[in-house]
């Protein structure tokens, strides 16, 4: 399929196996994800905006533009970037909502971005200045590109949301992007940024303005990666994707974060200029990263030193990083090989991130969140300081503000934008591939407008119905996906019939009448999944998984338990749903300290004591009772 349609969606490829629908086109109108946009525009936005001015981040383009920066800046080399996030958040959630005080408040922080703008099109507040280092003068950490790549993608969610605004943010991007390309083209400086970003940023900017010098910017960018432009450090080069060329890389590997934006933006580059060899490659390295490098939450990152992946297999959950911003790269990446593809992988992992990832860094109020994802808390969190920025990975708990804050920003440009990854069409029809209640409107090739309503109380109820709400004479392709963890019991019902279906994509193709439905069901009850005996960390454990949900065990919900680790779960029974809450089998096993942990011998099993039915919390939402222990995965009895 060719030809883009005028989309609010943060990516629009032209070309590929399916056209996405943004805003505009789908419509969230309850449940689950619905919950959570609230939160994140009624609460996390204004959240986000406090503290950017608190921490003079949003400042610093005032003394920018005053030419008065000297020792007054404030914030880490990249902290630019989170402004840009910020308006891209506010841009996605003016054009689903259109709230007019948010309008007035986006247009007066691209005023003072704007002012702060060099003459030829340089936008940094770090660099270039009296008493400070020289523009482009450390690329392995000084996230210039990086940051104007956050600039473009602002300028995109607003191009798309309003076109033809006149606050003039396009302009700002469209000058900076301009720079680099001069700075960094063919006959300027043969480098690359430490942070990968900039290239979807720039393939994205160019489907917005119809400028290829973007998309040839990009492509450059990704093909100079993997030679050592960049300096070696303790880390390696790998930890910038910077050792081996992208094209030749088997997994994603290094900085977890890094490796995800490069993947994604190689996605872009090999669709648009129609790169097979590209797309091969990067489509290996998302399969062997899925098969051997992600936390069942679908988490990314298990090594705390360079937030980055281990080796296969290396997937300790007490020490699972499993970066926030990890994971929503992940959901880029995974989404760009969908509309590429069509393969219902990629939704399938988009969906477990989603729930198990996303949804889990934010508290319930929207007003803090967590940096890294851990799988098993061992001892009691402690509650961070309210009126102090914490340090990324020591927050315990959920934190309302971070020295290096990139999640926040990012959980709520994703939760705004939300809607854009829903659904998609082609020149056949539509596909559904997260499952909220809803309505989606949208244009066939041929100017048909096919309408669907979806009613459904998932992920806790697997029962999917579809209504159509259109009438056609000619016929149209429905399509839904069946997740890959729903093996056995899923249905599809049309007409009355019930059939049988697998994990994949289920299609009903035919002259649709309106009020006709078809209905999917999914087997959400309760179950054990068990790891890949390679997975030496959770070797002899169990999960317990509910539908997408992950779900884990948390000592507020044990009597009499500080510690959730002497509990094993007895995978003889299980697990059920209780009064609206799964409950496991547990008990305790009390173990006895010796001097010596070693033994020639096995040791003896512990005394059995009485087993009881324990409750489990969903993962995304633990920590939310104050400070507890947590474990995902659970030793089993015997």
């Amino acid at each position: 399929m060719t030809g883009t349609a005028p989309t609010a969606a943060p990516v629009l490829p032209n070309r590929g196996r399916f056209r996405p629908l943004g805003l505009a086109e789908v419509r969230i109108t309850g449940g689950f994800w619905a919950e959570r946009q609230s939160v994140n525009a009624t609460a996390t936005l204004g959240h986000i905006e406090h503290w950017l001015e608190r921490e003079g981040w949003i400042r610093n383009f005032d003394l920018a533009a005053r030419g008065d920066l000297g020792h007054g800046r404030r914030g880490r080399e990249f902290s630019d970037s989170e402004v840009y996030k910020f308006l891209e958040a506010m841009a996605w959630e003016i054009g689903r909502g259109g709230d007019a005080g948010l309008e007035s408040r986006f247009r007066a922080v691209v005023r003072r971005v704007a002012a702060a703008q060099e003459p030829d099109g340089y936008l940094n507040t770090k660099f270039g200045r009296r008493g400070q280092e020289p523009r482009w003068s450390d690329l392995e950490w000084g996230h210039e590109l990086y940051c104007v790549g956050h600039l473009l993608q602002a300028a995109v969610a607003r191009a798309r949301t309003r076109p033809g605004a006149d606050d003039g943010l396009l302009e700002v991007a469209r000058r900076a992007a301009d720079n680099v390309c001069e700075t960094f083209g063919p006959a300027g400086i043969d480098g690359l940024c430490g942070h990968p970003e900039i290239e979807t940023a720039l393939v994205e900017f160019a489907r917005t303005t119809g400028d290829d010098r973007y998309l040839a910017q990009a492509a450059l960018f990704v093909d100079r990666r993997g030679h050592g432009r960049l300096s070696d450090i303790e880390f390696g080069r790998e930890y910038f994707q910077d050792e081996i060329p992208v094209r030749r890389a088997t997994v994603l590997r290094g900085h977890a974060v890094r490796a995800n934006y490069l993947a994604a933006g190689a996605v872009d580059i090999a669709v648009e200029l129609k790169d097979a060899a590209l797309l091969d490659a990067v489509r290996d390295q998302w399969r062997s990263t899925v098969a051997r490098r992600t936390y069942v939450t679908g988490g990314q990152g298990s090594r705390h030193q360079d937030e980055a992946f281990g080796g296969d297999w290396v997937l300790p959950p007490d020490r699972a990083y499993s970066e926030t911003c990890a994971g929503i790269g992940s959901v880029m990446f995974a989404w760009r090989l969908l509309l590429a593809d069509g393969d219902p992988r990629y939704a399938d992992l988009i969906e477990r991130t989603l729930f198990n990832v996303v949804s889990t860094s934010p508290s319930a109020d929207g007003r803090s969140f967590f940096y890294t994802n851990t799988l098993h808390r061992r001892e009691l969190g402690t509650e961070p300081d309210a009126d102090r920025p914490s340090l990324r990975a020591a927050a315990s708990l959920r934190a309302p503000w971070f020295e290096v804050s990139c999640c926040p920003t990012n959980v709520a440009r994703t939760l705004a934008s939300l809607t854009s990854y829903v659904a998609t069409a082609d020149d056949e029809g539509l596909q559904l591939h997260q499952y909220v209640p809803g309505t989606v409107a949208y244009r066939l090739a041929d100017g048909r407008e096919p309408r669907v309503t979806v009613a459904t109380g998932y992920p806790h109820d697997g029962r999917i119905r579809v209504r159509i709400d259109s009438d056609d004479d000619r016929p149209w392709a429905l399509s839904m996906r069946v997740p890959g963890w729903a093996v056995r019991g899923a249905t599809v019902t049309v007409d009355g019939r019930t059939r049988p279906v697998g994990p994949g994509v289920v299609t009903e193709r035919r002259v649709w009448r309106r009020g006709e439905e078809v209905v999917l069901s999914l087997p959400v009850a309760p179950r054990f999944t068990y790891p890949d005996a390679r997975v030496d960390a959770v070797r002899g454990c169990v999960a317990v998984e509910q539908g997408p949900l992950v779900l884990a065990l948390e000592s507020v919900d044990v009597a009499g338990v500080d510690t959730v680790d002497d509990l094993y779960v007895d995978t003889g029974h299980p697990p059920r749903l209780v009064d609206g809450r799964v409950t496991v089998r547990c008990r305790p096993v009390h173990q006895r300290d010796l001097d010596w942990p070693y033994h020639a011998d096995p040791a003896p099993a512990p005394a059995d004591a009485e087993p009881d039915e324990v409750p489990l919390v969903e993962y995304h939402a633990w920590a939310n009772r104050g400070p507890s222990t947590m474990r995902v995965w659970l030793p089993t009895a015997g």
